[in-house]
This record gives C-alpha cells, sequence and structure tokens, in this order.
C-alpha cells in the first residue's frame, strides 16, 4: 500500500473518483466556482463522507502549478470503516469488543501513537470524527509503526450518534476528562467497551460526556495540567487491557 496521499485535479477527475468508490481523505474547493460540471460535482458529493473546504483559488495555486480547475482532492492511503458495520462483526466473533473514541484530536503523531498502542493491546477499531479531527496519512502511519495498515478506523459525520449506537449495542462508553468523578482505575472496563479521549486543550465536548457511562482522570502529581493525550491513551488502554485479562 503507497503511504502517501495520493492527489486527483479537476472535477471531471474528482467525480470519477466518487463513481469509483475511492477513500477520500479530504476535498478542497474554489469559494465561487460554478458552471453545469460543478453543478454535477456537488450532486455527487452528497454520498461522500469526506470533509470539503472551501477556499480562496491561492490556495489551490500554491498546492499544484496543475490545471486543477478549481478542485483538489486527496485520496486516503486506507479504507474507512464504519462502526455499525464493525460491532455486528466483532459480536459474530464472539468478542467483547474494545474500541477507542479520538473526539477532536487533530495532532497526527499522537494519533499514530495511539494507533501504534491499540495494536499492541489488541484494541479492535479507533473511531474518529469525519470534521475537525486527524486523518489517515502518511505522518500518522509512519508514527504508528505500520499500525495503521491493519487497524481498523472508522471515520463517523456524527459523534453523538454514534456513542447512543454503542450504548444501543450493550457498550460501556467511559470518557477521559479532567472533570472525571474519580480515577481511571476505578472505572469498568470488563464489558463491551469504548474510551473516548478529546483534545488536549479543549477536551471531550460537553454533549458527548453527558451521554458516557463513566467520567474518569489520571491523577497528576507535578506542576503540568495534563499528560500527553498519546501516553493518557496508553494508561487507560493498559488499565482496560488488565482488568479484562483478569476475569
Amino acid at each position: 500500500m503507497n503511504e502517501k496521499n495520493e492527489m486527483i485535479f479537476g472535477i471531471r477527475a474528482l467525480i470519477e473518483a466518487i463513481d469509483a468508490g475511492k477513500d477520500i481523505e479530504k476535498i478542497l474547493i474554489k469559494r465561487d466556482l460554478g458552471g453545469d460540471l460543478a453543478k454535477e460535482l456537488f450532486a455527487a458529493l452528497k454520498y461522500v463522507d469526506a470533509p470539503v473546504q472551501r477556499v480562496p483559488i491561492e490556495k489551490l495555486n500554491r498546492i499544484t502549478k496543475k490545471n486543477h480547475q478549481g478542485v483538489i482532492a486527496y485520496i486516503s492511503p486506507i479504507t474507512y470503516q464504519k462502526v455499525d458495520q464493525i460491532v455486528p462483526m466483532l459480536y459474530d466473533k464472539g468478542k467483547s469488543p474494545f474500541l477507542i473514541l479520538l473526539d477532536g484530536i487533530t495532532d497526527v503523531r499522537n494519533f499514530g501513537a495511539i494507533a501504534r498502542t491499540c495494536n499492541c493491546a489488541d484494541v479492535d477499531a479507533i473511531i474518529i470524527p469525519q470534521k475537525n479531527s486527524v486523518t489517515v496519512n502518511a505522518d500518522a502511519i509512519k508514527t504508528s509503526a505500520g499500525a495503521l495498515h491493519t487497524l481498523p478506523v472508522c471515520r463517523e459525520p456524527n459523534i453523538l450518534e454514534t456513542i447512543k449506537y454503542l450504548k444501543e449495542s450493550g457498550f460501556h462508553v467511559v470518557a477521559a476528562t479532567e472533570k472525571g468523578d474519580y480515577d481511571y482505575d476505578k472505572a469498568d472496563y470488563k464489558d463491551p467497551l469504548c474510551i473516548i479521549m478529546g483534545a488536549e486543550d479543549t477536551g471531550i465536548p460537553y454533549e458527548h460526556l453527558a451521554k458516557c457511562d463513566e467520567w474518569v482522570k489520571i491523577p497528576i502529581l507535578g506542576n503540568i495540567e495534563s499528560l500527553n493525550v498519546s501516553v493518557a491513551a496508553g494508561i487507560l488502554i493498559y488499565e482496560a487491557i488488565k482488568q479484562r485479562r483478569s476475569e
């Protein structure tokens, strides 16, 4: 698999990529793009689960000198999965699923490091939001030591609905937050499990926290306010593994 994100230039080329079922990472479109072919593109984009950004023409020109026609798209180096397809498969295999949801994390190196830990701990999948989130690119794959080639990544348009779906599917949802009610090792990780990690600066949005079963924190004993999110994820993942292996 090629670790570099392939770029597509031009309206017709992007329409053909969508029709071919390519996994698209993100799409940049000139702000005032118009015309009949553009209308055809916008109709096709309704069926694409990828962030679309309207940008000035200058940004597109800085990316490439080619005739981009006001459109540049990045093809993902992996095939994204869907939570509602992964979960039934895991149950069919007789597993007690273990998922990690990265809610608003934007640093690809942290993402890659978490993916590497997930692979080592046999976590079943990572979930990321469709917007305002990391995506799988060459830096993430390299930092993951290749884990992102094999670890399923689910990209979901609505994290609130995803959390609701997981709870309805029998998952225990644990949020890692400085607002936690108690230390992380007091939580119960033995059932089908999803741990949610938020961004280091903003944390998990309250509307998502409100749907979680438990809020846990990692005690901070020094004078720095928080741990790196990939380190925090590692601590919680291996606490969960310790409890689940003791069953």
